[in-house]
Parts: structure tokens; C-alpha cells; sequence
């Protein structure tokens, strides 16, 4: 595959590495405007670096957009008279719609949008994925190469801004639930260093059991829950203080956000 990531920010790096450090790459081109950051990735051999997008979007046939979105239209608009039948368009801008793309570049271009999370830099992301009608044609495409970075899911446009905050948004609500834990665990006499460690690889290990098992959250709760012990007694009382409600408000807080934003 020829691919050119135009805007090799933090985002573009991560999507960079995941698919070099999997030969998913015949050549690969990394555009910026200050391109010295970024020399390094020559040493691939099949990566050329630049701050020419033309130059990247004509030598190549997958194009990954993961600019700034303020910069995006006007990037669209350089290299839109650059586009041919073989492009396939994958975007990373969140709220830029499809429609709002097919507006710059037109309707009849392989057009897909992809919402990947941070954890794509430890190739752990998981990452949405729509598409316009075109686009559907080249959507396992897309969900090949972000695989190559974590697990993929399609689903219809509409509920990208759902999925922001389930995925995206969703970063930090664990990363909070794993510094509560580790605040516990401080607590009950480890150390922070030693509290942080059984948090993070408990949480691992949870979401891992129902990865690799396919078992509803409660099966495994069953599991080590046992009659007046310790483990319900402890889910007992922080559902009574209010912890599923309180993620599922923050959740839903978060999404009328996000929504508001849209409008705005």
C-alpha cells in the first residue's frame, strides 16, 4: 500500500509507527511544515518526509488526513484537483462530517472517517469507523490498516460523537477509575509506586477476561463474588454511593457537551 499521512502531529506519528512496525506500508509519505522533527522516519527506507502534501497526495493511493481541524478545508482544497479514482480518503478530524468533505472534494471519492483513541500509540486503540456510500467499498481497507493499531468497530456516522466519548472521552474516565483504585490501595498500606501497578494490571486484566472469554461483566463478577464476603460488601456499598449512576451522568454530561459543540 502507498500511504501519505498528511499532518504527522502526534496522531499521524502513532498511526505511522503501527503501520511501519507492520510492514503495512509499500512507501510511506509524512507530511509537516517543520519536517525536523520528524527526520528520523527516513531511516525506514521506504518513507520519504516532506512538507509538500501535493507531492505526497500524488504519490500515493491512501491518504490519512490527522491535521489540525482548522487546517483541514484549506488542505482539502490544495489537493482536491490532485485526487483520482485509486485515493481512498480517511479521516481523523473529529466533527468534520462526511458531508461537509464531500462538499470540498465532491461525493464521488472512497470517503471514510476514523476515530481513534490515545491508546494507538501502544497499539491498543479502539477506533470507529463510517463511511460515505463510496467509501463502504473500501472499509475493510481502513479497518485493516487501523487493526494493525488495536480493534476496529463500523458504525453509521450519527453516532460518532457517541463514540468520541465512549472511546476518546473514555480514556481519561478509566484513567480515573484506575487512580481511585490506586488511591485506595495507597490507603491499605502499598506504596504509590507498587499501588499503581496492581491497579493498572488488575484493569488490564478485566477488560482481557471479557475480551478473550466473550462473558457478560457480570458472569465474571459471579465468579469472585461469594456469599456475605468481601467482594459484593465492597460493590454493595459503592453502588450505593452512586458509582454506575455517577459514570453513566458523567457519560452522558460529556455527550450534551460534545453536542453543544457541534451546534456551536
Amino acid at each position: 500500500m502507498k500511504i501519505a499521512i498528511i499532518g504527522a502531529g502526534n496522531l499521524g506519528l502513532a498511526i505511522a509507527k503501527g503501520i511501519l512496525h507492520t510492514n503495512g506500508a509499500t512507501t510511506m509519505y509524512l507530511t509537516k511544515r517543520n519536517t525536523k522533527s520528524i527526520k528520523d522516519f527516513e531511516k525506514y527506507g521506504n518513507v520519504t518526509v516532506t512538507s509538500d502534501n501535493e507531492e505526497a497526495v500524488k504519490n500515493s493511493d491512501i491518504l490519512i488526513f490527522a491535521v489540525q481541524p482548522g487546517h483541514f478545508t484549506s488542505i482539502l482544497e490544495q489537493t482536491k484537483d490532485l485526487l483520482t479514482e485509486k485515493h481512498v480518503i480517511i479521516s481523523t478530524i473529529t466533527g468534520f462530517s462526511i458531508p461537509k468533505i464531500e462538499g470540498i472534494i465532491g461525493s464521488d471519492k472512497f470517503i471514510i472517517r476514523s476515530m481513534p483513541n490515545t491508546a494507538i500509540s501502544v497499539g491498543k486503540s479502539m477506533t470507529c469507523i463510517c463511511s460515505n456510500e463510496l467509501g463502504k467499498k473500501r472499509i475493510d481497507l481502513a479497518k485493516a490498516i487501523f487493526n494493525r493499531m488495536g480493534h476496529t468497530m463500523e458504525i453509521p456516522e450519527e453516532q460518532m460523537q457517541a463514540a468520541t466519548v465512549i472511546c476518546a472521552s473514555g480514556i481519561a474516565f478509566w484513567m480515573r477509575l484506575i487512580r481511585a483504585t490506586t488511591q485506595g490501595a495507597i490507603q491499605l498500606g502499598f506504596d504509590a509506586k507498587e499501588a499503581q501497578e496492581l491497579a493498572m494490571h488488575t484493569c488490564n486484566g478485566a477488560a482481557s477476561l471479557l475480551i478473550e472469554s466473550g462473558s457478560h461483566p457480570e458472569e465474571e463478577i459471579d465468579r469472585v463474588t461469594t456469599p456475605k464476603g468481601c467482594t459484593i460488601e465492597g460493590l454493595n456499598e459503592m453502588e450505593h454511593q452512586g458509582l454506575s449512576s455517577s459514570l453513566i451522568r458523567g457519560i452522558v454530561s460529556s455527550f450534551e457537551k460534545i453536542s453543544q459543540i457541534k451546534k456551536g
